[in-house]
């Protein structure tokens, strides 16, 4: 499976982004999907993960209220609607899948990793 995300760039705090990963290779729809984010000088955190389905949006308490995770199955797609970013935010972000699960309620395994794309929030 390759992912490929996209949608980063540079933008003012209280600015909104969204970022995509399209993966292919193999079908990603029956398997959970996420975000995760690394910062300079930090570990790689967790930001959101997907249900293969939607229906369950498992989300770092950080972004909670501003981050918002979907998927389009038929275009083996994944997004990150990011509004009201702050400065913290900025990092590197990741996409990822977890092949060996359909649901997920928090932190998800990862089989494989995007090529991250950059988001940098000026204050």
């Amino acid at each position: 499976v390759q992912l490929q995300a996209s949608g980063g760039g540079l933008v003012q705090a209280g600015g909104s982004l969204k970022l995509s990963c399209v993966a292919s290779g193999r079908s990603t729809r029956n398997f959970v999907m996420g975000w995760f984010r690394q910062a300079p000088g930090k570990e790689r955190e967790f930001v959101a993960g997907i249900n293969s389905d939607g229906a369950s949006t498992p989300y770092a308490d950080s972004v909670k209220g501003r981050f918002t995770i979907s998927r389009d199955n038929a275009k083996n797609t994944v997004y990150l609607q990011m509004n009201n970013l702050k400065p913290d935010d900025t990092a590197v972000y990741y996409c990822a899948v977890d092949l060996r699960s359909y649901r997920v309620l928090g932190p998800l395994r990862v089989d494989y990793w995007g090529q991250g794309t950059q988001v940098t929030v000026s204050s």
